[in-house]
């Protein structure tokens, strides 16, 4: 009996349903009975092998139990169905000219693709899980030490604080003290004069009643008059009381001089690409002025050609000399800094720390300025680098060009370790042109948007280097040339350049659509940059760097 089968089953011919089967045929995978095998052997058009069904049943092996057809097994696989089936079901209309294989065949493939499965999964798949899972719980596990240490900082800031915050409280009480002892001084000062005078006049009121008393001639003449000096009263000393004039605390500047916090930016990786979602809440939406205004002119008396904001009225500037230079909006240098090559710096940054960064081209080399001490931190080896920018996670962006002025590319470092390369699209080809300035911006979303002035466009990529656009001037303007030089971006993703040839400022949203034009009287624009509060500040080509409101 077949293993399958029970001794009460009474198995039937498949074609004729009522007489008992004996024989099976392998080819057409259907039981018949005596009658039944010489109908079917009289088809000529198959070659039939007709066996004993007993010999059948040896050889047949563990199949499927058919679930719709409860005395029946699956010999049969349907291709189009993707399921097993059984002799009466390929012969249903649900299966007709459906492709129909061995099911034995298939479970030998289903078995071969399950071993690769299994292979992958232990070998490949699961290892790496493993790796991650270990790494989320390395990383949980130094959680608290990060954390602690920018917690710490913010405790030892706040202390540094509150000390200069009581010194100057200690001050001022001390100067309100010293103040009101010269008062005293001065009241006591008078007091003294005042009773002296008295003393004086109760002697002489006494005096005068003794001569009136006596009637003595000789006291009476010699008496002398001085009613008319005391008759000028003693000076009397008038005092102005000092005031204190408490100024309204600004909490956006006290904020900023505390310290910033660089914004929590949650990753996640699919395969080779990332997305970004900032584990902080959105900006307040800034409309754009109709009219951009001019709020600032600074004179440098010189041609800047790079500024970056260190706060709302300080700007460092450089230009063609060794000397880069911190003002303020009036124009006052506030302090300056010579480069350690004694070159002209090809470009300035600030970083978040509020520290100066600048490119060397002359010695390959970034550069920082803390504490006016000048440390560099990225020396190139076959590439020379031309403009900076510091990111939200305190990373620099350097792009830089080949020895051999063929190739250029956009390096991102921590520190002095590189920790990414952008130079090619999918295609393989170059993302921007072997020549001429890029200087760059990271946007609010991580793009990283390049002014490439001698390919004559912006070339804005995604956070992991894949490109997302080109923008190469206003469609409808085709007859001026757009010639990007510096280029910045501002709380709302705007990306904001300067058409250095035709005096404007583009200003685009993070998809790359022109939004409107900045004119303000600008004169060659060059380098840009946005303070905390989105004013853009230009350096002009008339030796003049312009602040713009322009939200």
């Amino acid at each position: 009996m077949h293993p399958r089968r029970s001794a009460q089953d009474i198995l039937l011919c498949d074609l004729c349903k009522t007489a008992p089967l004996q024989s099976h045929c392998k080819l057409c995978h259907i039981n018949l009975c005596v009658i039944c095998v010489g109908k079917h052997l009289s088809d000529s058009s198959k070659d039939h092998n007709v066996v004993p069904f007993i010999k059948h049943i040896k050889s047949t092996p563990n199949y499927p139990k058919c679930q719709k057809h409860a005395e029946k097994h699956c010999e049969m696989f349907c291709e189009k169905c993707d399921i097993p089936v059984c002799s009466t079901c390929i012969s249903s209309d649900k299966h007709r000219g459906h492709k129909i294989s061995d099911v034995l065949e298939k479970l030998g493939s289903k078995t071969e693709s399950l071993q690769k499965d299994l292979e992958e999964l232990e070998s490949r798949i699961y290892p790496r899980y493993e790796e991650m899972a270990s790494d989320v719980q390395t990383e949980k596990a130094e959680l608290e030490t990060k954390y602690g240490k920018m917690t710490t900082a913010a405790d030892q800031q706040g202390e540094i604080l509150h000390r200069e915050i009581t010194a100057i409280v200690n001050k001022r009480k001390s100067d309100i003290a010293e103040m009101k002892n010269k008062h005293l001084a001065a009241l006591n000062k008078n007091t003294d004069e005042i009773t002296n005078r008295i003393t004086e006049l109760r002697q002489i009121i006494q005096d005068l009643k003794k001569i009136l008393d006596s009637n003595d001639v000789s006291l009476t003449s010699s008496y002398k008059s001085r009613n008319s000096e005391f008759r000028t009263l003693p000076p009397k000393v008038r005092v102005t009381l000092p005031s204190f004039s408490a100024q309204k605390i600004n909490k956006d500047q006290l904020n900023e001089m505390f310290g910033s916090l660089s914004p929590l930016s949650i990753n996640t990786e699919h395969g080779d690409t990332m997305k970004s979602a900032e584990a902080v809440s959105s900006p307040p939406v800034k409309p754009l002025l109709d009219e951009p205004r001019l709020t600032a002119t600074i004179d440098t008396g010189y041609r800047p050609y790079s500024v970056s904001c260190l706060s709302e009225d300080q700007v460092w500037t450089c230009w063609d000399s060794k000397t880069m230079k911190l003002l303020n909006l009036r124009g006052k240098l506030l302090t300056s800094i010579k480069t350690k090559s004694g070159k002209w710096p090809q470009d300035i940054a600030v970083t978040r720390d509020g520290d100066l960064v600048y490119t060397d081209t002359n010695n390959n080399t970034v550069n920082l300025i803390k504490n006016k001490q000048i440390q560099t931190v990225i020396t190139l080896q076959g590439w020379v680098p031309l403009n900076v920018c510091c990111t939200a996670s305190n990373h620099l962006l350097v792009t830089m060009i080949s020895d051999d002025g063929k190739q250029s590319k956009v390096v991102r470092y921590s520190g002095s370790t590189e920790k990414q390369s952008i130079q090619f699209d999918d295609q393989g080809r170059p993302l921007y042109s072997s020549g001429g300035n890029k200087y760059l911006s990271e946007n609010k979303n991580l793009d990283i948007c390049v002014a490439d002035n001698k390919a004559r466009a912006v070339v804005v990529v995604n956070q992991s280097g894949k490109l997302r656009f080109r923008y190469t001037g206003h469609p409808s303007n085709t007859k001026q040339s757009f010639y990007p030089f510096g280029i910045t971006t501002d709380s709302q993703s705007h990306i904001l350049t300067a058409d250095y040839d035709n005096n404007r400022i583009h200003i685009l949203d993070q998809d790359g659509q022109f939004l409107r034009y900045i004119h303000c009287d600008l004169l060659w624009p060059w380098g840009l940059c946005v303070d905390i509060r989105d004013n853009l500040f230009v350096a002009n080509g008339d030796n003049k760097v312009k602040k713009i409101q322009y939200l």
